[in-house]
This record gives structure tokens, sequence and C-alpha cells, in this order.
């Protein structure tokens, strides 16, 4: 049986960084968190702290990564509980919001710097994709393990893709909600989902399927 590997130093040195970086976007923001003020914290340099992460965007998505791979721990457990897909895709998305709510209180400041196309921290660049990835697997699961959709294969295949893209435009309408427990984007879900509840039947529906999954096609083609 092979020993476990150990961290190195360098392991080490990245971790502590990683985490007080995330620590500080989520108490003081995007604007106030900075490589000099982690190096201080840290009592490091911000050379060394630069040979670990080049620049902020890169501790940005070290957070994209850790609010996902939360996102994930929290709604695999309660997808285990139920088939109905409906609630397996309100569970997705609720657990991803809830994942959000920590760091509302900057949440503009995170939009502000991430809404160029050309940023690197935009949720659909490629230096997000991993981040992505995890949710749009949720999603996939969420539809494999329903039972009784009967959807067609390509409906199927392409929800994961739109569903992943309403999970941003949901954020993006909570990053705006000042509601008490962000009230009305919930409110917002739980109406998206009935009528989404209502129109999936018809997916199967020959003279409708095809339709369906050319919408499906079209949006999701705005990832290319």
């Amino acid at each position: 049986m092979s020993a476990e590997v150990q961290p190195t130093k360098g392991d080490r040195t990245r971790e502590r960084i990683r985490s007080v970086a995330l620590r500080s976007f989520r108490e003081n923001g995007y604007d106030a968190t900075t490589i000099r003020g982690l190096a201080d914290e840290l009592r490091m340099s911000v050379g060394a702290t630069n040979y670990h992460f080049a620049s902020k965007n890169h501790l940005i998505q070290e957070l994209y990564l850790d609010v996902q791979e939360q996102h994930r721990a929290a709604a695999q457990p309660l997808l285990a509980d139920t088939t109905d897909l409906i609630e397996r895709l309100r569970i997705v998305f609720e657990t991803g919001l809830d994942q959000l709510e920590p760091y509302h209180a900057h949440a503009g400041e995170f939009l502000s710097a991430a809404v160029s196309p050309r940023s690197p921290i935009n949720p659909l660049s490629a230096e997000s994709a991993p981040a992505f990835a995890i949710v749009e697997g949720l999603f996939a699961e969420a539809i494999d393990g329903a039972a009784a959709t009967r959807l067609a294969v390509d409906v199927r295949e392409r929800m994961p893709d739109a569903l992943v893209l309403a999970h941003l435009l949901l954020a993006l309408f909570w990053v705006y909600d000042t509601s008490e427990g962000r009230r009305r984007t919930r409110l917002l879900l739980d109406r998206s989902l009935k009528l989404l509840s209502a129109v999936l039947p018809l997916a199967r529906l020959p003279v409708v399927r095809g339709a369906v999954a050319e919408m499906l096609a079209l949006v999701g083609s705005i990832r290319a």
C-alpha cells in the first residue's frame, strides 16, 4: 500500500494564501482585497504571493471553485432524497443561492469586475470553465436521476447548458435583490420552476420536441 503523499512547503503556502484570500473576498469584498494586503497579512513579500497566484483574478477563480465545490457538497445529499425532476432542479438552484449569500454585501463589486466579456473572471470565460463545469454537472445529475421524465435524448442532453445560464441570470437578479432573505429571488425561482413544470410535458410531443431542442441549442450557443 503506497504511502499518502504529504503536501510540500509550496503546497502549504499556496493553501495559506488561498484561505486568507477567500476570507477577505467574503468579508471585505473584491475592491478591498489586494495582493499587497494579502501579502502583508501573511507576512510575505508581494513577489512570493505572486509566485503562487499571479494576480487577484487567479484568486477569484479559486473563489469560484470553492463556492461551486460547496454547492455540489450541499446539493448532492439532497438530490438523493427525491426523484422528482422539478424538485431536483429546485435543489440545485436553491443550494447555489445559499452558497452565494455570504457574498451579497459585496456582490456589486464582483459583478462590476466580471461584467466585461474580455474579463478573465467573467463566468463564461475560458478561465472560469472549471467552476462552470461543476454547476453544469449538477444540473445533468439532477436530470439524469429524475424518474419518468421521458424527455427526448436531444432535449435531455441540451438542458444542462440552458439551466446553467438560467442559474447565472438568477444570480444576476440576486445581486440586485435587497429584499429580506432575498425573498424576491426565491419567488422568481419558484414561479419559473412552476412554468417549467407546465411546459416540459409538451416537449414530449413530436411536433414540439424539435423546436424545444433547437431553442435549447440556441441558448447553449451563448457560451460559444
